[in-house]
């Protein structure tokens, strides 16, 4: 008996097979179930109101799909355009018509897909090309910063061309701005003006990250008859954790690599009515040589006050003149008090090497000086003297908005020293 049940076994197994053979041989016949026919065309079942040909279709109107004839309906539209981008719509539950939800994109082409069923129930479809005028009116869209390296503390920047104020249209133009960095971090958009925005995470950027931004706006509509233009996408590379502390109290710099002190440097701050702003500022760029002059902050000449001086190896942190410089002139008060105008001044050599060991992006932090906070816009990147949750409310996707937040960008003033 052991000996014949193995063949038994087998030969029931062959048995099962054929049957389910014939059973998906009959299935995949003539006579199988109408979603598995080939779709008939149904260009006569359905009418789109989108233009066909050379005409452009105007981007303010929904698009619209109707079924005809009462023959049959509609069962799925799809319509995407040349950017991958999917229009939203609504189908009705009798699926005799279906329209779009959200705007269409202008100055772009669309293919729409329409799946319709028969009386019974046989598959159709129809698809169409069209065109989306050309907007009179574009919002052109500027990222910054420049691509290239830059330090841990570096907003991503965005400038528009023309105001966007309300909640709804700022959602609109955040929704389509994208940054990527890796490795990933949280962050967020804040809203300085109508016209400028920023993105920074939460914490300062990874060493080493390498940060994508890219936008989406081209053809996107953010306000009335205003559409967004074409931007290239930016990347950035971020390096070395570099921070400068300065103590107005001590006297001191320490300047900090990756976490590790790798210089300790006297310096002199401001003097009474001239404080150097505490906080944390970034780092704008770097000068060679800056001609620095009281009477271009309004100290008039001949006084105690006045300066005409050539500086070397500036680095400047704020639009309106507070650099990191060589202040030869000081070197007896470097480490022991504060002298300057409001900048932080150092010898030749370590102004120099300052100068030759930061890049733009990098964080320098003032501490117990007598003078204000760094303003967190309009005088540089102040971005990271806004706590999280505040900067969070910047962000028109977020936590809402405020019409108008933000102060308008500082003139761009002469130097101190």
């Amino acid at each position: 008996m052991n000996d014949i049940s193995p063949i038994r076994n087998v030969t029931g197994c062959t048995v099962l097979l054929l049957s389910l053979g014939a059973g998906m041989a009959a299935c995949s016949g003539p006579e199988g179930h109408p979603l598995a026919a080939r779709p008939y065309d149904a260009a006569r079942q359905v009418a789109l109101n989108a233009p066909s040909g050379s005409a452009k279709a105007d981007p303010e109107r929904p698009l619209e799909v109707t079924a005809k004839g009462g023959d049959g309906r509609i069962t799925d539209v799809t319509a995407v355009d040349a950017a991958g981008r999917y229009l939203a719509g609504e189908l009705s539950a009798d699926g005799s018509r279906w329209h779009s939800t959200g705007p269409l994109a202008a100055g772009t082409r669309y293919s729409v897909r329409v799946a319709t069923e028969d009386a019974a129930g046989a598959p159709g479809l129809r698809t169409q090309t069209f065109e989306t005028a050309v907007p009179k009116n574009r919002l052109k869209v500027t990222l910054g910063p420049k691509a290239g390296t830059y330090g841990v503390g570096q907003p991503v920047t965005v400038e528009l061309s023309a105001p966007v104020k309300d909640k709804a249209s700022r959602s609109a133009v955040e929704r389509a701005l994208s940054v990527r960095s890796t490795p990933a971090v949280e962050g967020a958009w804040h809203w300085v003006d109508d016209k400028q925005l920023h993105y920074r995470p939460k914490d300062y950027w990874p060493s080493g990250a390498t940060v994508v931004v890219h936008s989406n706006l081209e053809g996107v509509k953010v306000g009335k008859k205003l559409y967004g233009g074409a931007a290239k996408p930016l990347t950035l590379t971020i390096g070395d954790r570099i921070e400068a502390i300065t103590d107005a109290a001590t006297h001191q710099m320490t300047v900090l690599r990756n976490g590790e002190v790798i210089n300790t440097i006297p310096v002199t701050t401001g003097k009474p009515g001239f404080s150097t702003r505490n906080g944390v500022k970034v780092v704008l760029g770097k000068e060679y040589y800056v001609r620095m002059r009281g009477t271009s902050i309004g100290i008039p000449e001949g006084t105690s006050d006045s300066y005409d001086l050539d500086v070397y190896y500036a680095t400047r942190l704020t639009w309106s003149g507070e650099y990191v410089h060589a202040a030869p002139w000081s070197v007896g008060s470097q480490g022991y008090a504060n002298v300057s105008h409001g900048c932080t001044g150092m010898s030749m050599g370590n102004a120099q090497w300052f100068f030759n060991t930061v890049r733009e992006g990098d964080i320098v932090k003032v501490v117990n000086s007598l003078g204000d906070t760094m303003e967190t816009f309009g005088n540089g990147f102040g971005d990271w003297n806004l706590a999280w949750d505040k900067w969070r409310v910047g962000s028109a996707v977020l936590n809402g908005t405020r019409d108008g937040a933000g102060p308008a960008v500082a003139a761009r003033l002469a130097p101190l020293v």
